[in-house]
């Protein structure tokens, strides 16, 4: 197995966290894919973490309901404990039921003592209330206790019944005193902005609350806002997003010392770098930090870093590069002033990662990382910074026509001394952390093996603590 968790035989997608006892408790949507053997619609199962690394697979936390019924698929909620019981709220979906006039979506309920084995409460189904919101969309319940208000609120992904059709997605809010009874009130956030806020999740961090939603629009991202009050208003900061479109339905869990969100890394369709993305593929990982003005970043969690023990010797090999390179120690220089050069390194492992602080000294110039290059230095995956576009991205080669590329995120403000990366890699997948506040995940489908090296273009470009690890 490898360092990002999945289910040999199947798909993991929206992770529901819970931390109790000292440890992670992970409820997740298992996805054969496989409707002829497995069977329709999706149950919830169960990992308990301490690391993010290794797991204890404690099976099936809530099955399937029988065909027909409401919880065919059991798809996304919340994990909370009241009163020594620890309840589930979650969305049972199932949309042949619109074919006979029912609801596709309802929130339901089941309990458990010792978060292994679950009831399901069968008198407890709570509809959207049509006259305000779309009755097939009212999942992703998320519980909480409101200390201010006193009484527990729950907030939902649904849409209005009015207003643009593609931006009727909101969060609603319902109340209770007692987890039995919930009254809908007006909606928590309605900012006629997107389709659906999938998978809402609430915290605070000081003196700031935190909204996270992941939006089913045009762009497909966990997102958040952030707000002095639980009332609003909820502000957008200058990147709202925690990773790219290859990080969804991000949920978060903090063990008292440090918050984590847990997203998933979706596969392609043919596992081509050029196809759609799947529902639901490996689990990722960030730590959340926040920054003095509130906003948050993310990094990777370092009991994650922490696997990748040995250092492997830089290998060079001859006629492996193109340009002049000064190569010192876990160092190295180019003078691509007017042109590109590459130095393609050792044989890159399936598992690893690499690590390096990239620095350039003009505008215009840029510098990286090469994945899986091949010996000619014809077809590889680039990881790209452009300090002049405030961005670093994942690009490939050879890119016929004018496919853009394949990720891009922001790095602003950009440091002065270069970036650090850290480069995962575990089979198809990558999650490239800079300066221990960005994240950019992706596939990598297209070149399965090769080698690594450095890349610079238009400049002298600087690379210092260059390593690759492995386990």
């Amino acid at each position: 197995m490898g360092v990002l968790y999945r289910p040999g035989d199947s798909f993991l997608a929206d992770v529901i966290p819970f931390h109790h006892g000292g440890a992670f408790h992970l409820f997740y949507l298992r996805d054969w894919r496989n409707a002829a053997v497995h069977g329709e619609g999706v149950p919830w199962w169960y990992l308990a973490t301490r690391d993010f690394v290794t797991f204890d697979d404690l099976g099936e936390a809530l099955p399937r309901g029988p065909i027909g019924s409401q919880d065919a698929w059991v798809f996304t909620g919340c994990v909370m404990e009241h009163a020594g019981v620890f309840h589930i709220f979650y969305t049972g979906h199932n949309h042949h039921l619109t074919k006979v006039g029912r609801p596709a979506e309802a929130v339901m309920h089941a309990t458990s003592t010792d978060l292994k084995s679950w009831t399901k409460d069968e008198g407890f189904a709570l509809f959207a209330p049509v006259d305000r919101y779309a009755a097939d969309d009212w999942r992703d319940p998320f519980v909480f206790w409101n200390e201010e208000a006193g009484e527990f609120w729950m907030l939902l992904a649904a849409r209005q019944r009015t207003g643009p059709a593609q931006r009727r997605g909101c969060t609603a809010l319902c109340a209770s005193k007692d987890l039995k009874r919930w009254e809908v009130r007006e909606p928590f956030w309605a900012p006629q902005q997107y389709f659906t806020h999938e998978c809402p999740d609430l915290f605070r961090m000081g003196d700031w609350w935190y909204l996270v939603f992941s939006e089913f629009s045009a762009t497909v991202q966990t997102r958040y806002r952030m707000s002095r009050s639980l009332g609003g208003p909820w502000i957008a900061p200058a990147n709202d997003t925690f990773d790219t479109r290859a990080f969804y339905a991000a949920k978060t869990a903090s063990d008292g010392q440090r918050r984590y969100a847990f997203g998933w890394l979706p596969t392609r369709v043919g596992e081509k770098d050029t196809d759609n993305y799947q529902w639901g593929g490996e689990l990722v990982v960030h730590e959340i930090t926040q920054q003095p003005d509130g906003t948050l970043t993310v990094r990777v969690p370092e009991s994650v870093a922490g696997v990748f023990g040995r250092t492997q010797p830089l290998a060079l090999s001859a006629g492996a590069k193109i340009g002049a390179w000064d190569v010192k120690g876990d160092g190295a220089t180019a003078d691509a002033r007017g042109r590109c050069s590459t130095l393609a390194l050792g044989e890159m492992p399936e598992e690893c990662m690499i690590e390096a602080r990239v620095k350039v000294e003009r505008p215009g110039a840029t510098a990286g990382i090469l994945l899986r290059t091949d010996d000619a230095l014809d077809n590889y995956y680039v990881l790209r910074l452009e300090p002049h576009r405030k961005r670093m991205v994942l690009d490939c080669g050879p890119r016929p026509g004018d496919r853009p590329v394949l990720a891009e995120r922001p790095i602003d403000p950009w440091p002065a001394e270069g970036v650090k990366l850290r480069v995962i890699v575990d089979g198809t997948c990558l999650v490239v952390y800079a300066d221990d506040r960005v994240a950019l995940s992706s596939r990598m489908y297209d070149h399965r093996k090769g080698r690594w090296g450095l890349y610079a273009a238009d400049g002298v470009a600087g690379f210092t603590g260059v390593a690759l690890r492995v386990r």
